[in-house]
């Protein structure tokens, strides 16, 4: 018989040797498509219309989602389903790519090298790079581990156990399009109203269960301290758990002003500790891959029980 967990492991052993695809990747097409649709659809105009802008945002979300989702589940119920829910949780997936990306911006900034260390962070953040010290480069990379470690790998495991790989890949593809629509920009205030708050539905549970994760793996009284007393206050219902527990695991303070658009934005500040230094983000990728052993094991240990009892 075919275990989820069995299924979740091979899909995460892909990703770990193989990463992401070099070329093709269907991430990268749906990208483009979603780019496409939104240039169709989206208007300086019709950003002033906030009813027509959310309705035209759904149509969006549901006519890129739904065909490739819809595809996946009838394609999981043939007998090539086990295999076709293995290769959507590892196009979902993005352990790896994360880890890669953390070490590209650790690296230079342990060397001293800070010039090539902004570029890099550059790279896996949305806030302005220009100017930042060490301290800062640091913060912005382990904080982005954190958070998404919680959108690119517990998430996606997570729906990848509820609904298989049609599950997994949902997830990714709403997430995708909360990170090109989500930002409350004039431009994407109401147009990306449906993705944003269908992203936060998918993650509301993933991301307290990845928040867990990481307080039992680090400092956990401090950890859950941290989740309680300051998640509340960050602008996002997700991450602040994630990250608050993440870095009072860590041991780490995180938050704080940071330059977003042109605009200084004065952000609440999560964890406990000092600021954290180059180490602390290949800590921070430790933490999310003893984490990604932990659901793997809870994945076989519910198996389990769901074989025990018949």
């Amino acid at each position: 018989m075919t275990t989820t967990a069995l299924l979740a492991a091979i899909g995460v052993a892909l990703d770990a040797a193989l990463g992401e695809p070099r070329r093709l990747h269907p991430l990268v097409g749906f990208g483009e498509t979603v780019a496409w649709l939104e240039g169709r659809l989206s208007s300086p105009r019709l950003a002033q219309r906030p009813v027509a802008a959310r309705i035209a945002g759904a149509f969006a979300v549901a006519a890129l989602v739904a065909p490739p989702v819809a595809l996946l589940a009838a394609a999981g119920t043939t007998g090539l389903g086990p295999i076709v829910d293995v290769l959507a949780l590892y196009f979902a997936l993005g352990a790896r790519s994360l880890s890669e990306h953390a070490a590209a911006v650790a690296e230079p900034l342990a060397a001293g090298d800070i010039a090539a260390a902004r570029s890099r962070v550059a790279l896996i953040v949305s806030r302005e790079t220009a100017g930042m010290d060490a301290d800062a480069v640091s913060r912005a990379a382990v904080e982005s581990v954190l958070e998404n470690g919680a959108d690119a790998v517990f998430a996606t495991l997570f729906w990848f156990a509820i609904a298989g790989g049609a599950g997994a890949v949902a997830h990714r593809l709403v997430n995708t399009l909360d990170a090109m629509w989500g930002d409350r920009t004039d431009r994407y205030r109401f147009f990306g109203w449906a993705a944003a708050r269908l992203d936060d539905a998918l993650n509301w549970l993933p991301a307290r269960l990845t928040a867990l994760t990481y307080a039992m793996l680090g400092r956990t009284r401090g950890a859950l301290a941290c989740w309680r007393d300051q998640a509340p206050a960050w602008y996002s219902p997700n991450a602040g758990p994630v990250m608050a527990a993440g870095a009072g695991a860590l041991g780490v303070t995180l938050g704080g002003a940071a330059r977003y658009h042109g605009a200084l934005k004065e952000r609440p500040t999560l964890g406990l500790g000092r600021a954290p230094g180059a180490s602390d983000i290949g800590r921070a990728v430790r933490l999310v891959r003893f984490g990604i052993g932990v659901w793997l094991a809870s994945l076989a240990a519910i198996d389990l029980g769901r074989w025990w009892l018949g």
